[in-house]
Parts: structure tokens; sequence; C-alpha cells
């Protein structure tokens, strides 16, 4: 082969880089042009329908409870919608409703450790919700619990606020996704 046909198979390629490079820029160039905004809010609600959720006051009814028990869920239930949607909190007349009560805080024993002691503990707590969305006819009742373990050698009074924290977190979380997320 000698440099004169090397020349001319270089002007080639030159040229056929140039037929696949343009259209490729001008592609790109639309593209860019064209915005595609994307929003991921976790939840399926048309805002065009549902403006507004009534939460009713989630009462204790647990036999055994801790006294901040009931309002710290009911806040951080609130506090789910407000702060994860554009709804609106309203007292009465909701395009969702959630009413229920806290019925169980309970611990159980959960291990035992080599002497017969118990080592671990286990808290549960079960909250019943009763669901409405007055614009589909939407109707249910559940129930949601979470559980938590500490160590035994621990006082409940000690962990308890940490550990309660956490269970109502848990139990918000499956109330939400269950009332308003796509999950």
């Amino acid at each position: 082969m000698n440099w004169n046909s090397i020349s001319h198979i270089g002007a080639a390629a030159r040229r056929m880089g140039l037929a696949v490079l343009v259209p490729a820029i001008l592609i790109m160039a639309v593209a860019s042009a064209c915005t595609v905004s994307y929003s991921f809010t976790g939840t399926s609600i048309n805002y065009d329908i549902i403006k507004s959720i009534q939460i009713d006051k989630i009462a204790n009814r647990a036999p055994y409870g801790w006294a901040p028990m009931e309002a710290m869920f009911n806040n951080t239930l609130q506090d789910a919608y407000v702060n994860q949607t554009r709804l609106k909190l309203v007292k009465r007349g909701g395009d969702l409703h959630l009413a229920g009560e806290i019925t169980a805080y309970e611990q159980y024993n959960k291990g035992i450790s080599a002497d017969g002691l118990s080592s671990q503990v286990q808290l549960k707590m079960t909250v019943n919700i009763r669901f409405t969305n007055e614009k589909t006819g939407q109707n249910w009742e559940r129930q949601f619990s979470a559980t938590t373990q500490y160590d035994a050698s621990r006082q409940l009074s000690a962990v308890q606020e940490e550990l309660v924290t956490e269970m109502i977190k848990d139990i918000t979380d499956q109330i939400f996704n269950a009332t308003v997320a796509d999950w």
C-alpha cells in the first residue's frame, strides 16, 4: 500500500466521520433544548381530585401505655402527610379520612441467657386504622404493628422514648404507604 491510497482512506474516513458526527451533534443539541422535568414524591395522589385530609386524634386504647406515646404518634402521623404531600390538613370533611386507635403496647421476653434470665425484651406497638377516600369510595380498616428490641439489663424507662419513636416512625410509614403511596 502506498501513501497515496492511505491518504485517500484517511480522507474517506474523515468524511464518513463527519457524516456521522454532524447528525449526532444536531440530535444532542435538539435533545438538550428540550427539558424533561420529573418529580418523585412517592405518592399516587391526583391533586386535581384529592385536596385535603382529615386525621382524627388517634387515641391510646392500649391496656398498658406510655403517656407521651399518643401525642407523639398523632404529631408524627400528621407531619408525614403535611411534609410529604400537598394535601391540606382539615378538621372535618377531608377528601381522605384517617381514624383509629392505639390498641396494644406490649413487651415480651425475647431471649433467654445461659443463667435462665431474660436477655432481650421485645416491645410491640399496634395501631388500628380506618381509612376512607371520599372521592373514590375506597374504605378499609387495618392493623399496623411495629416491634423493636432492647437489652434486658436496661430499664424500659431508659430506652422507651427512643424505642417508641422508632416504632411510631415505622407504623406511620406503613400507614402512609397504604393510603397514598404507590408502592
